[in-house]
C-alpha cells in the first residue's frame, strides 16, 4: 500500500532512505498536464567530507544550496549542459544530503510522457535520470520545492521491496567504486537504467 511520508521519513541517511523509495510513486502537475512515475531505480549520495561522490563533498556552493536545506525537498541540477537531474534531499538540515533518481516506470499520463519524448518506447520514456525528469516535465526552476506539497505528490511504500544493490553510475574515483555501493535497484524492472562504470572509478 502507498502512503505520504512525513517529513521525519527523509531525515534518514541516504544509504537507508534510498531502498525505502524503490516503488514509491513520484507525480508532477505540469501546467500542460500531470505524470507519475514509480521508482526503480536511486542513488545515495552523503554530504560534506563523507563522500567524494557527491557535489557536496567540498562544501556549500550556489548549486548545492538546496542540499543543505530542509530534507524532503527536490535538489535540482543540470547535467552535461542538457539534462535536469532530480534528488530528494535527506537528512536534517544542514547536513547536505540526498538520493538520485535514476530511473523509473510512467504510471500516470502515458500520453503526456510520450508527446514529451517523441519516438521513444515506452521502457525508456523515465528509464534514466535526463528521460525521467523530461517524462515528468520537472524543470530545473522547480529545485528547491518540497516533494510533499503541490504540483507535487510523493507517495512510498509500508514496505520495502526486495532490491539489489552495487556502484554507482558514471561516477569516477573512490566515489564510484565499490566501497560506494549505494546505487539500489528492484532486479527485473524496465525501468532500471543500464549501468555504466566510469573509465575512471576506482575499483
Amino acid at each position: 500500500m502507498l502512503v505520504t511520508p512525513d517529513r521525519a521519513f527523509f531525515e534518514q541517511d541516504p544509504v537507508q532512505l534510498a531502498p525505502l523509495l524503490l516503488g514509491a510513486v513520484l507525480s508532477f502537475a505540469a501546467p500542460d498536464g500531470e505524470v507519475a512515475i514509480r521508482l526503480s531505480e536511486l542513488e545515495a549520495y552523503r554530504g560534506v567530507g563523507e563522500d567524494p561522490g557527491s557535489h557536496a563533498f567540498r562544501g556549500r556552493t550556489p548549486r548545492n544550496a538546496v542540499m543543505f536545506g530542509d530534507p524532503g525537498h527536490l535538489y535540482a541540477y543540470f547535467s552535461y549542459g542538457m539534462h535536469v537531474c532530480l534528488n530528494i534531499v535527506a537528512r536534517p538540515a544542514g547536513t547536505s544530503s540526498g538520493v538520485l533518481l535514476r530511473g523509473a516506470t510512467v504510471v500516470q499520463g502515458l500520453e503526456l510522457a510520450r508527446h514529451r519524448r517523441p519516438g521513444v518506447a515506452d521502457r525508456d520514456l523515465a528509464r534514466g535520470p535526463g528521460r525521467l525528469s523530461r517524462a515528468l516535465g520537472v524543470p530545473l526552476e522547480a529545485g528547491g520545492s518540497d516533494l510533499l506539497a503541490p504540483p507535487f505528490s510523493l507517495r512510498v511504500l509500508e514496505r520495502p521491496l526486495h532490491h539489489s544493490a552495487g556502484p554507482r553510475t558514471g561516477v569516477g574515483g573512490t566515489g564510484g567504486g565499490a566501497s560506494y555501493s549505494w546505487r539500489f535497484w528492484l532486479p527485473g524492472d524496465e525501468g532500471v537504467s543500464p549501468y555504466r562504470r566510469h573509465k575512471l572509478a576506482a575499483e
